[in-house]
């Protein structure tokens, strides 16, 4: 296994991909709209991407809700964006902590149906005013505390769907005044106010199995380099002063936030302590370029991927019609299932 995750083109493999697979051996892949063509199709889909590999490699897809949801209507239902249960904690706290987790357990239900064991999911980004849309109403709320709470209860309810979760955006980008899947955002703030904010909603979850980076530059920690290629942000900050000791995988690295060649990009991250690089396009130069870098998955991040998917645990029985009817009912009047999301 090599330490990257890889995207694909379509609904169904090319020649060349089938090939790429023998060959690159990525430790997982990664599914978005473009390889979704109903259940029937995106099981067959999974299902011989893990036998081209020869094992029960990791399946990863972005389904949040909201905004970000890649499964959807007519064949999935519709999930709320994260800033619904924040609204619903902040009349009934223990509510809003019971959506969270029910909205996620149902999630995992659809996701368990299509054999797909890992959601990019929670989120424990705290937004600022002023800040980038591109989190916007995905976050759980602006307090620190909050969040991480909600995030605990979605990373629940996941889990007990038997789908692992992977924290995002570590160690934060809510104050990001860029998207950085177009350019690269700058942050000024002074560590000391970061820390009791922005790395303090990650901090009670630094025991879930896996996370993901945020291209982001904190000037306070290092002025040149994002946290993805930041060796001074991962091991002083995301595994000390955050404490996380999960798998660490870079945000997609062919995002427009970084710079330099994808072999480039690939080693730098790899060289600043990420376990796996995250490639999501699908253009067939670019996995190649990646996989041409990626290390053999082994020492502590090959032990940190093994315990991550050691932890996944078998799916808690769910009614799901009944759970979907439970969910609606604890939303009512903060979200209706009409409202549509590009």
């Amino acid at each position: 296994m090599r330490a990257f995750i890889t995207g694909f083109a379509g609904t169904e493999l090319s020649d060349a991909e089938r090939a790429f697979l023998r060959e690159a051996q990525p430790w997982g892949f990664i599914l978005f709209k473009r390889n979704i063509a109903g259940p029937p199709a995106v099981r067959a889909l999974v299902d011989q991407v893990r036998s081209i590999l020869g094992r029960s490699a990791p399946v990863l897809i972005d389904q949040e809700g909201g905004r970000v949801q890649r499964l959807g209507p007519p064949d999935w239902p519709l999930y709320p964006p994260g800033a619904a249960y924040g609204t619903l904690y902040d009349r009934e706290r223990q509510k809003g902590l019971a959506a969270a987790q029910l909205g996620a357990r149902l999630i995992a239900a659809d996701l368990a149906d299509l054999h797909i064991d890992v959601d990019c999911l929670p989120i424990a980004d705290v937004p600022v005013p002023g800040a980038d849309q591109v989190v916007g109403d995905r976050a759980y709320g602006t307090e620190p505390g909050k969040v991480a709470a909600i995030a605990r209860a979605v990373a629940d309810g996941l889990a007990e769907g038997g789908v692992l979760s992977v924290l995002k955006h570590i160690p934060g980008h809510g104050r990001a005044a860029a998207d950085s899947h177009a350019r690269l955002p700058v942050v000024n703030t002074q560590r000391a106010v970061l820390e009791t904010t922005d790395f303090a909603a990650f901090r009670p979850l630094a025991g879930l199995p896996m996370a993901m980076t945020a291209h982001v530059v904190f000037t306070a920690l290092d002025p040149v380099e994002p946290a993805t290629v930041s060796a001074t942000i991962v091991r002083g900050v995301i595994r000390d002063s955050i404490g996380f000791r999960g798998l660490l995988m870079s945000d997609d690295i062919s995002m427009g936030a970084l710079s330099g060649s994808l072999a480039e990009r690939t080693r730098a991250a790899i060289a600043a302590g990420c376990d796996v690089v995250l490639h999501c396009n699908g253009q067939m130069p670019e996995m190649q370029a990646v996989a041409g870098e990626a290390p053999v998955l082994a020492g502590q991040a090959l032990a940190r991927a093994d315990a991550a998917l050691a932890s996944k645990q078998p799916p808690v029985p769910i009614d799901a019609h009944a759970g979907r009817e439970a969910l609606l009912k604890l939303l009512q009047g903060v979200w209706e299932p009409a409202q549509r999301y590009a």
